[in-house]
């Protein structure tokens, strides 16, 4: 049967992450191991599982924003807990203003999502964490009731209706989301806690974690793993002391990023690992791991044929999810006008797994009905390439034709931009690692000249 045109532009939505521990959700991933240059997922998992399970291990993993990190995050957070792991998965934009951010505000941010998932950590009377966030609330506090007028029943940080028990979860709970939209009280907060950082990461360590993996260890856990999703999406604008702000706090800060005595993984700015400061960032961790694009092509033009096939895939698991694959393949023309239409779908798309969604949601909603034509799709693809076009200089264009003639990104310079603008993506198989420009702007005039 001919799906329902209006479940397929639901299943489609760009904005909807995969969580493949839910059964439905499941039928639309596909595994895309093979042609991004190996099971990024599963080393993340070994390091963890097998090489030092017991021992805390910090990764950073990165990526263009849309390329699936966090449905893979979401796999590995699967994987872990079948493995006897208690695992702590969040987005940090949920918790952090991601425009201004510093190494507090994510210490705290990991401290309270830990504690939250472990409701029966509670701290004692003398807790030297309790006493640093009440001295933060006093002084957050002071400065409300002296510029904003006394708050009502702004009593103890963290303590609940009960009136006598410290809760780490509310009492972090309560100063993020009082400093989090409010630049002024943000800037207080860290000029309180930025100089006792290292006295805070100590606290939550030996007050929080050990504890918490001791009781976990009792109830036949294996340990904690605490993934921070997001951090990539942090705004590289400039710190007051002039240092661009996702150097500021992988470079500066990765110090006390990696000192959390659990496992940790990060999600990391792609646009770094083209920063100066990269040979610093790989002193402090591990190097990165990068989740490329899927190949639609090799360096020399050729037709990546076993990238193009699985992205097929991941279109058509998302009308025929109950299919095989190789039936779903006979189906294609219950869906597209052709099966070159389908191709081309994914061939624009660059193996951007979020950009394919996304043209296919618009291509969904201009067509209203099936089969989806090739007209519709190559306005769809116009409309897209002249809204990509406008913020582009001359001298970004110059860079983008040496992309496209040379495969390689070679230096800083520009080059942070066009990554973080899905200008220009990053291509891995066994053998090589390449890049090229994104193809809707390959096609672009400007770039034949």
């Amino acid at each position: 049967m001919t799906p329902d045109i209006r479940k397929f532009y639901r299943a489609t939505d760009p904005g909807k992450g995969l969580v493949v521990a839910n059964a439905e959700d499941k039928k639309y991933y596909i595994d895309f191991a093979d042609v991004r240059g190996g099971d990024i997922i599963e080393k993340l998992k070994q390091k963890i599982t097998f090489f030092s399970p017991d021992s805390p291990t910090c990764a950073l993993f990165t990526g263009h924003i849309g390329c699936g990190k966090s449905t893979e995050l979401m796999r590995l957070k699967m994987e872990l807990e079948t493995e006897g792991f208690h695992v702590v998965y969040f987005e940090s934009s949920e918790d952090l203003s991601l425009g201004d951010v510093d190494i507090v505000d994510v210490v705290l941010a990991i401290a309270r999502r830990i504690s939250q998932s472990l409701n029966s950590i509670t701290l004692g009377e003398s807790s030297k964490l309790q006493d640093l966030l009440q001295r933060t609330w006093g002084i957050l506090n002071a400065d409300i009731q002296t510029v904003k007028g006394k708050i009502p029943g702004a009593g103890d940080v963290g303590v609940g209706v009960d009136g006598n028990k410290f809760t780490l979860a509310l009492g972090i709970g309560e100063i993020t989301a009082k400093v989090k939209n409010d630049s002024v009280l943000r800037e207080r907060l860290n000029q309180f806690l930025g100089p006792q950082t290292s006295q805070l990461l100590d606290a939550i360590n030996t007050e929080l974690l050990e504890p918490a993996i001791s009781q976990l260890k009792k109830q036949g856990k294996k340990g904690l793993v605490a993934i921070v999703d997001n951090l990539d999406r942090i705004d590289n604008r400039a710190k007051p002391g002039g240092k661009p702000q996702q150097e500021y706090l992988f470079v500066d800060g990765g110090e006390y990023l990696s000192k959390l005595d659990c496992h940790m993984v990060y999600t990391m700015p792609l646009a770094l690992k083209f920063s100066n400061s990269y040979g610093h960032l790989t002193q402090r961790f591990e190097d990165p791991k990068v989740l490329p694009m899927v190949p639609v092509q090799f360096p020399d033009g050729r037709p990546h044929e076993e990238g193009m096939a699985l992205l097929r895939q991941m279109v058509l698991a998302r009308a025929f999810p109950d299919l095989e694959p190789s039936d779903r393949l006979n189906a294609i023309e219950q869906i597209f006008q052709s099966a070159a239409t389908l191709d081309r779908l994914c061939r624009i798309s660059g193996g951007h797994v979020r950009d394919l969604l996304k043209l296919l949601n618009a291509w969904i909603m201009e067509e209203m009905q099936f089969p989806l034509s090739s007209d519709k799709l190559e306005k769809v693809i116009r409309t897209c390439r002249n809204e990509m076009t406008i913020p582009i200089s001359d001298e970004e264009w110059e860079l983008l034709r040496q992309v496209r003639q040379r495969k390689k990104v070679s230096d800083d310079r520009g080059y942070q931009q066009l990554i973080r603008s899905r200008f220009v993506f990053e291509y891995r198989d066994d053998s090589d690692v390449w890049f090229d420009v994104n193809p809707i702007l390959a096609e672009a005039k400007e770039m034949q000249l």
